[in-house]
This record gives C-alpha cells, structure tokens and sequence, in this order.
C-alpha cells in the first residue's frame, strides 16, 4: 500500500528522533497501522520472531523525507539509489525495537547499503533527511512504495517544531530557515 500523500494532514506528530549534530531531527507521524506490507511480509515476520520481538505499529518517520515504516520490509532498495546518503540502517547504530527509536538520538553512523541491514526488522531511518536533494530515486526504487519526497511539507515540519515564519501578508514560506 503505498504511504499516504496526505499523512502530514491525516495523521498527528507521535514523537521524534534526534540527530546528534543538535540541530537536526525528524518527526515520528501517526501511531502506525496493521495493514501494511512489514505485516504480511514473510522475512520481515521470521525475523521479528527470531528476536523475540512483538511486531507493533510504528508509524511514518520523517516529513520532506518520509518513510513508512509499516510497509518498509528492508528491501533497501532506497539506499542503494540515494546520492547523498539520507538513509540508514537504524539497527546498525542502536539495536533496539523500532518501538523504542522514539526521543532516541542517534549519530548517523549505521550502515547505508542496501544489503547491511542487521536482519528484516531493521527499517530505513531518513536521519539525514535534511541532506535530501529531492532527485525521488528513493521514492521510485522502493517496492512497497513506502517512501514519499515532499519538500512542500517542509512547513508541516515547521509547523510541528515551532519554528515556521509566515511571510507578510500571511502566505506561508516553506523555505524560512534555508
């Protein structure tokens, strides 16, 4: 199912995740759903099995570069295409349950290759999403369709941050802090 066009106005800010440059992070939207493609995965159930884990809904990670991480089965298809490297392996860095990357910090040193994933609980984490040079190679490689490139939201970012500045007049400014 492919991730929701319209996420940043279906869905509320659930928590995020630091980088830890300090200045840096990316928003956790919505409480995750069921019915994507990580739940009737069959590598993605095996390994969430082999660890012990429960898998839970986890929602879509980022805004101008986002990720579903309930339809994300770790294909890596996104890293093998991305330029500059927007991606990693959450895992490689901190193995931990998704569940628990929420207000977690990370250093963005995991590993960005397609097939240096940890196992198929692993997702692809957007942890330089503000890297992104919006080329969509992700967008178009990943085969569960669950990424989406919208430098438009940037001002949903903003917005949730506190950090948005309307221009005069009242029009928004997508690009207040580039």
């Amino acid at each position: 199912m492919p991730i929701d066009e319209k996420f940043v106005e279906n869905l509320e800010v659930v928590g995020k995740t630091l980088h830890a440059d300090g200045e840096h992070f990316h928003f956790i939207w919505g409480k995750g759903r069921t019915d994507g493609e990580a739940f009737s995965n069959d590598d993605v159930k095996a390994a969430y099995e082999a660890r012990g884990e429960k898998q839970v809904p986890l929602g879509i990670h980022g805004t101008t570069v986002a990720v579903d991480w309930d339809s994300c089965v770790a294909a890596g298809s996104c890293m093998s295409v991305c330029p500059v490297q927007t991606f990693q392996w959450y895992r490689t860095e901190q193995d931990v349950p998704a569940a628990d990357v929420i207000g977690k910090t990370f250093e963005g040193t995991g590993l960005t290759e397609q097939d240096e994933r940890l196992d198929y609980t692993d997702k692809s984490m957007p942890i330089r999403e503000h890297d992104c040079t919006q080329c969509m190679a992700c967008q178009e490689a990943c085969p569960t369709h669950a990424i989406l490139i919208e430098p438009s939201y940037q001002s949903y970012h903003e917005k949730a941050a506190g950090t948005f500045v309307a221009l005069k007049g009242g029009s928004e400014n997508p690009h207040a802090h580039d």
